[in-house]
């Protein structure tokens, strides 16, 4: 039996899920969470305690960077003594490579991040928002034992509680917006809150946070499209001062076999560069070697994403070069998963 009444954080960062409509001139504006209870009645019929902090100025989601990440961070990591739980509300457009972020920010972590946000503003007649907060919250306090059910970085959406860095946008008109294409969802939201036990992760309560800080925001997506030629994939891998590439190709991690593209690749793994092969497609995972045209990315020694997205990605790759991991190493180090983003 659960006595403790769990404590909640809800965080706003920006985007729809904060906005309601100002009739008087029919535009959107940031919304007050600290009347968050007024908004959403309903929110007192959780048994929980929920405290607000917002960003003074909201961050739209095209805005978002490294160094908003680090800020959600660290308000996470002030408060974490405080509080059983987080929830976290941004923008829908960058959630999935927010999220990544602070997934591989935190070390050990003990307790439930959850972020989530809406299509329409909280104050739309038809809204999302009030569903996917509600849940939200409810996910983040639900205790078993007297210790929390969730502990990592999970975004929930539309009935659907994922593991936030196998997630990706997949919709901007619909209330679906995301889907985890790789990876089991870890809940649902029906009649019951119902969750997946086989695929949620299992942590020591007894390991210190550890939270990491360090991004390195100069890295590139490189999208592979029939016909590129050589000036175009030469201009970005030679972009000065890059320090890593998302090589994103086609199939099961398939590209062109064509001299010139094998030996832009190669001068710049020579040149200490990383560079990390995902998939275009939304489901399956890289497999080099699998085909010839991809045998030749294997033998130069390109690093496989497996089954990871984009999103996650890059967010990997960020940290990764911000942790400073050795050249030699650094292979082995984003093929090895370290907080369930790849398989």
């Amino acid at each position: 039996m659960n006595t403790k009444i769990p404590n909640i954080l809800l965080i706003y960062t920006g985007g729809t899920i904060g906005m309601i409509k100002d009739y008087k001139t029919n535009s959107l504006k940031a919304f007050n969470f600290k009347q968050i209870r007024d908004k959403i009645p309903e929110l007192n019929l959780l048994d929980c305690r929920i405290q607000t902090v917002s960003f003074e100025e909201p961050i739209d989601s095209s805005n978002m960077c490294p160094k908003y990440w680090v800020k959600i961070a660290e308000i996470i990591e002030n408060h974490y003594s405080k509080y059983d739980g987080f929830v976290v509300l941004s923008g829908t457009d960058t959630m999935s490579y927010t999220a990544s972020a602070i997934s591989f920010m935190f070390e050990n972590l003990c307790k439930p991040v959850i972020f989530t946000g809406s299509q329409l503003p909280i104050g739309d007649l038809r809204t999302d928002a009030k569903e996917n907060l509600i849940t939200a919250i409810q996910i983040a306090a639900t205790i078993e034992n007297n210790l929390p059910k969730i502990c990592e970085v999970c975004l929930y959406f539309e009935y659907k509680l994922y593991r936030a860095n196998r997630t990706t946008k997949v919709n901007a008109d619909q209330f679906e917006a995301f889907h985890s294409p790789n990876y089991p969802q870890l809940g649902e939201s029906g009649v019951h809150l119902n969750f997946n036990e086989r695929v949620i992760k299992k942590v020591d309560q007894n390991k210190e946070l550890i939270v990491r800080k360090k991004f390195e925001a100069s890295i590139v997506i490189l999208k592979l499209f029939p016909g590129i030629n050589e000036q175009v994939a030469k201009n970005i891998l030679e972009i000065p001062d890059l320090k890593g590439v998302v090589l994103e190709t086609f199939g099961a991690g398939n590209a062109p076999t064509t001299q010139w593209f094998t030996d832009l690749l190669q001068k710049a793994l020579d040149s200490g560069l990383p560079i990390v092969n995902v998939s275009q497609c939304i489901s399956g995972s890289v497999r080099l070697g699998h085909y010839e045209t991809s045998n030749h990315l294997k033998k130069i020694g390109i690093i496989s994403g497996k089954d990871i997205t984009t999103e996650s990605a890059v967010a990997k790759l960020k940290y990764l070069i911000g942790e400073k991991i050795a050249i030699n190493d650094f292979k082995n180090a984003f093929e090895t998963p370290i907080r369930g983003e790849m398989n």
